[in-house]
């Protein structure tokens, strides 16, 4: 399972992630067993970073496994990308100790929206943020510039930067730019010089994008890379003057000429090496000079276009190399990284402790990640509403649970088929069978014989499906029930508080909610079942709604609710929470509880700090317990709208096992996230 990961993301094309990918695989492969890369979108179905990321590691990984999605489908459905990302990282990070995650190209989007996509997906990962700015052309001033706007970008979406590093910067600002970056405090930083061979284009690049002709040299050299472009539009001494290292010469056609001074130049140890002739204009070689060539023996590739000076020259200075293209860029690469960067410290600041970040989209990732992981089965009893049948099918598909429908199997098939479901794999179960309809009525009639209940009355209740699913639950043929899509809430929990009952030591069932907030998930509770409950029944609310949050990996700190806060205030109310508060320390509990406390000194850590100071609760708190149902229930639904949460629930909790209920106007997406906690209550026993 990774343990370790990186988020490395830019706000702009071109600036050289995969260089710093590259430095941090080998930093991490000599700490952990197994490295692994993921490029969440890709500009196209050939992505070079992971091809030559995947091509000069060690990486354990294939093409199809690295990459994502195309950038263009991405847009299309942000949200489905989204949910498709999500499921790919976390099939990588069971595999591997550590990863890479390397953002977006913008070649075709450049905009904000990339750039805000781009933390989306970082938060969602749960993946400390390496942000990487260009130095190219600009300014110390203009390079610091870009990366303050780009931290501000990354934390509004909640992600943290853990470092900043500058690439492609001059030469002659490197130093300089290092200490800006230092001076805003975003953890490690650096800066990397521009180097000609990481952006040179190879030869056989510059060829294709020409669509030149090979007339002279060898195939193996268009591998090399081509460090800059001198056109020859003067004689042979002035040329031979203007000779750079690597460089590709352009040659009009009919100066030819200058073919033997070039190629003898090339060979000797007083001039540079050339990386390759271009013989522009369309013009016919004369047969004196290729006589003369044909006699040497010439590996320097010449090509010849039929493209003029200025269009040939215009067209090789756009074209810009594949970083890590070659053994040789992966070496120079590996070195700049290496020299630039501290690589103990960059690993050490992704040892530091990670923050509990929870989008709600990574939420909904990891509880059906937790269903799946021990299959309970779940019975849903309104199999005659659309909803349930398309959930059903959603839950199938994708492995949460076994699904039990109450309903006539012809007439359920047949519905699901009308509507385009396929609920293959679930089982449909007959109200109408005598053996079951005789073994629940007795078993009913028996649980309820205190009150009076008849046989005939215990079959009469056995026909309503919240009685019968919920009998299924009570004797083990499902593992808990999800109902309330048609029916009240009263109709789902009454059979639940009449024969199933309270788990041992709880004497109240209350309704709590998973309240996912743009980068936690917190716990509401009772928002749903009890109006006014007493200190004790309180304490009970507390306690089960830190087994809850335990079950869905949510540390509990718990903050027992009132307008007042420590001893600041006094009342009636203030002293039932008080109790309750003391109710609960007296159980020895494996949680942290605090209070009496206000909302805002247990969510906001200065007011925590400042109202409450030494409270392992106080503006940390993970577990809301509210004093009574109006406060609860205004308060998430106040939340929902003001914080931009998502409030998944009401979980009812405190049961002997789960049966939780739906609103009447519950969504698919709601019933599919329903089943699934309901499975993992089940799992945990609660």
């Amino acid at each position: 399972m990774t343990n370790k990961s990186v988020y490395i993301a830019a706000p702009e094309g071109r600036v050289g992630k995969s260089v710093i990918a590259l430095g941090l695989i080998e930093a991490l492969s000599r700490q952990v067993k197994s490295v692994g890369i993921f490029r969440p979108m890709v500009s196209d179905d050939h992505d070079e970073v992971a091809v030559a990321l995947l091509t000069h590691t060690d990486i354990d990984q294939t093409y199809d496994e690295a990459v994502g999605l195309i950038t263009a489908d991405a847009v299309v459905d942000p949200e489905q990308a989204l949910t498709q990302i999500i499921e790919q990282y976390g099939a990588l990070q069971d595999r591997f100790d550590a990863l890479v995650v390397i953002g977006s190209d913008y070649d075709d989007l450049a905009s904000p929206t990339e750039l805000e996509f781009n933390a989306r997906i970082a938060a969602n990962l749960n993946a400390p943020v390496l942000l990487v700015v260009s130095g190219r052309d600009r300014t110390p001033d203009e390079v610091v510039a870009s990366a303050e706007h780009a931290i501000r970008s990354f934390e509004e979406e909640h992600d943290r930067v853990i470092g900043v590093v500058a690439n492609r910067v001059d030469a002659e600002d490197v130093d300089q730019v290092a200490e800006r970056l230092a001076a805003l405090g975003h953890g490690v930083s650096a800066a990397l010089p521009e180097s000609p061979v990481l952006a040179a284009p190879s030869v056989r690049e510059q060829f294709e994008k020409l669509g030149a002709t090979l007339w002279r040299g060898q195939e193996s050299m268009l591998d090399r890379e081509s460090l800059s472009t001198v056109v020859a539009g003067m004689t042979l001494p002035n040329v031979l003057n203007r000779l750079e290292p690597e460089c590709t010469m352009i040659v009009a056609s009919d100066r030819s000429d200058l073919l033997p001074g070039l190629l003898l130049a090339h060979s000797s140890d007083t001039f540079p090496d050339l990386a390759a002739i271009f013989l522009v204009g369309g013009y016919e070689i004369p047969e004196s000079i290729s006589k003369l060539l044909d006699g040497l023996e010439i590996s320097l590739p010449i090509g010849t276009v039929s493209s003029g000076t200025f269009a040939t020259a215009s067209k090789l200075h756009d074209l810009r190399g594949t970083m890590l293209s070659s053994h040789r860029k992966y070496s120079v690469g590996l070195r700049t990284f290496q020299e630039r960067v501290d690589e103990d410290a960059m690993v050490a600041a992704l040892d530091m402790a990670r923050t509990q970040l929870r989008t709600p989209r990574m939420f909904e990732y990891q509880i059906m990640q937790k269903a799946r992981a021990d299959k309970k089965t779940i019975v849903l009893p309104e199999s005659e509403d659309r909803r349930i049948l398309e959930a059903t099918s959603i839950l199938l598909r994708r492995g949460v649970a076994d699904l039990v429908l109450l309903g006539e199997e012809a007439k359920v098939k047949a519905d699901a088929a009308t509507l385009g479901f396929d609920i293959t794999g679930a089982r449909i179960q007959s109200m109408h069978d005598p053996a079951l309809v005789e073994q629940f009525a007795a078993q009913y009639a028996e649980l309820r014989a205190k009150k009076g209940v008849t046989i005939e009355q215990a079959r009469e209740k056995m026909t309503d499906p919240s009685y019968f699913g919920t009998m299924m639950v009570y004797l083990g043929l499902a593992d808990g029930m999800v109902s309330g899509a048609t029916h009240t809430t009263a109709n789902t929990i009454r059979p639940a508080l009449e024969f199933i009952r309270t788990r041992p030591g709880v004497k109240v069932v209350s309704g709590a909610f998973l309240m996912c907030m743009p980068d936690e998930v917190l716990v509401f509770a009772d928002c749903a079942v009890n109006p006014n409950p007493t200190p004790e029944q309180l304490a009970d609310i507390a306690i089960s709604s830190a087994a809850t949050a335990k079950a869905f990996d949510i540390e509990p700190r718990v903050a027992m609710l009132s307008y007042s806060t420590g001893v600041s205030g006094f009342g009636e109310d203030v002293d039932a929470v008080n109790a309750a508060t003391e109710l609960v320390k007296q159980t020895n509990p494996d949680f942290a509880v605090d209070g009496p406390i206000q909302f805002d000194a247990a969510m906001d850590p200065a007011v925590g700090k400042s109202k409450m100071p030494g409270s392992e609760v106080a503006g940390r708190a993970t577990v809301f317990i509210f004093p009574d149902l109006n406060t609860g229930n205004n308060t998430y639904k106040a939340v929902q709208r003001t914080a931009g949460a998502i409030a998944v629930g009401p979980v009812l909790q405190g049961l002997n096992k789960p049966v939780n209920d739906l609103s009447r106007g519950a969504l698919v997406a709601d019933i599919v996230n329903t089943v699934a906690i309901t499975a993992i209550q089940a799992q945990a026993g609660i």
